[in-house]
């Protein structure tokens, strides 16, 4: 599976739910694919590392963040960087 990630981040969504867990794997296919965090578990997407790389690619990313990542302050102004916006 990492090797399915690496090269099509959106394979993630074929992987289990505890590959789709696991941080590392995540972290894989985000970097190939910042959208594909959309596929990773709920816990994944609570990670602030993980939303983070994800949103460095493509602020948009940031749209399947958890609920407390998207209260979060540093996770918020790294999307409205990247969007190139300013608060």
């Amino acid at each position: 599976m990492l090797a399915a990630v690496a090269k099509f981040g959106f394979a993630l969504k074929y992987a289990s739910e505890e590959l789709r867990g696991d941080k590392e794997v995540v972290l894989i296919a985000v970097c190939q694919s910042d959208q594909s965090i959309m596929f990773a578990t709920d816990t994944t997407k609570a990670g602030k590392h993980v939303v983070l790389v994800a949103v460095a690619q493509m602020w948009y990313s940031f749209e399947w963040a958890s609920r407390t990542l998207r209260d979060d302050k540093e996770a918020v102004l790294a999307a409205v960087s990247k969007a190139g916006l300013s608060l």
